[in-house]
């Protein structure tokens, strides 16, 4: 009879506590030049701790939250071996859902889970949502790192993250005083952020048989290096325009695209009208269109097709606000008006 194998400790079940006590330690100078007034506490306890006495101005506060993640972009991550980005995306799709409504980013807490922890691979992830944090002045004050084994693939792991931001409730932006002659400005993205990338698979390495290192002329770089672009983070234009202008509306541009995200601000009285030739879409959906012969109904739903944000506001502004967001290194245009909507009309109307 065969010898049962003996297992002991945790260890020998997969999981390094060390490892993990010295993941750590290396990311704690790391995470702590994300910290803005407020932060009461250090990584490595408990629980993140965030005072909201330096926010007391506010008069009638509210807290606003999210959490998400960054879908199978994770499997171009893994393709590459290139991790020190991927957590810009994670920040840029949580912090992107609070900014819409009107929010100052706080904190976040973010969650990696892992077959087996790798230190510099982790190193690499927190970076990169450190980088990102910092763009968007949000203090990254906690999280976790699992260890799993046998749960991922090696070499593989999942990502997620969870923001807190603040506004005044009298200064919530929620799409109810839109009105009929307002303009919509996109405000481009930089690229395919993180939506989309099961069908972005599909086409380039089951379709087209491509490989992430392959040079693709259009994109003036390797294929790999377009789709691991990192999602852009709005937090500072926006909060630069509320300053100066009333913005009746904001929509992040996510799954469902412009069909779907669009609507979600808009009263049911009107209804968004997209002049499609007002903007020129990115070198990459232009070519995933054409390579997987995508009707350009499935395009505007699946895809941000170059718009990673769209604000409502009044005509009298928008030739400032253009000039404004382009001052602050970000490009936009105005690409529709709303108008009233009949009861059987769809709430958004695409045009040439």
């Amino acid at each position: 009879m065969a010898k049962k194998k003996k297992i002991s400790g945790y260890a020998a079940a997969g999981v390094d506590i060390d490892a993990g006590n010295k993941l750590v330690d290396l990311i704690k100078p790391i995470v702590s030049e994300t910290f803005r007034t407020g932060v009461i506490t250090d990584i490595g306890g408990f629980s993140g701790l965030f005072s909201l006495q330096s926010k007391s101005k506010t008069n009638n506060p509210v807290l606003v939250s999210s959490t998400d993640g960054v879908g199978t972009k994770l499997k171009i991550a893994f393709m590459m071996d290139k991790h020190d980005t991927i957590g810009i995306d994670l920040v840029g799709m949580c912090i992107n859902d609070i900014v819409v409504q009107g929010a100052i980013p706080l904190f976040m807490l973010d969650y990696i889970s892992m077959g087996k922890l790798e230190i510099e691979k982790a190193v690499d992830i927190i970076k990169g949502i450190s980088k990102g944090c910092k763009d968007a002045k949000c203090s990254l004050i906690g999280g976790e790192t699992a260890e799993m084994p046998g749960f991922y693939p090696d070499g593989e792991y999942d990502l997620a993250g969870f923001v807190v931001g603040l506004a005044d409730n009298e200064q919530l932006i929620d799409g109810s005083e839109i009105a009929f002659g307002h303009k919509l400005i996109g405000i481009s993205s930089s690229g395919l952020h993180s939506n989309g990338y099961s069908l972005v698979r599909k086409i380039f390495f089951e379709g087209l048989k491509m490989s992430v290192d392959d040079h693709v002329e259009d994109f003036g770089r390797t294929l790999g290096e377009e789709l691991l672009e990192p999602t852009r983070i709005y937090a500072r234009p926006i909060t630069n325009l509320r300053r100066d202008f009333k913005i009746s509306g904001i929509s992040h541009i996510t799954g469902g695209g412009l069909i779907d995200n669009i609507p979600r601000i808009l009263p049911n009285s009107c209804k968004a009208v997209i002049s499609s030739s007002s903007w020129t879409p990115h070198p990459i959906f232009q070519y995933l269109q054409k390579a997987g012969r995508i009707p350009a109904h499935e395009m505007m739903r699946t895809f941000n097709n170059g718009v990673g944000l769209v604000i409502v506001v009044g005509e009298v502004d928008c030739e400032d606000i253009i000039i404004q967001l382009q001052n602050l290194g970000e490009e936009a245009f105005i690409i529709g008006t709303v108008e009233s909507r009949g009861s059987s009309e769809a709430p958004i109307q695409f045009i040439d």
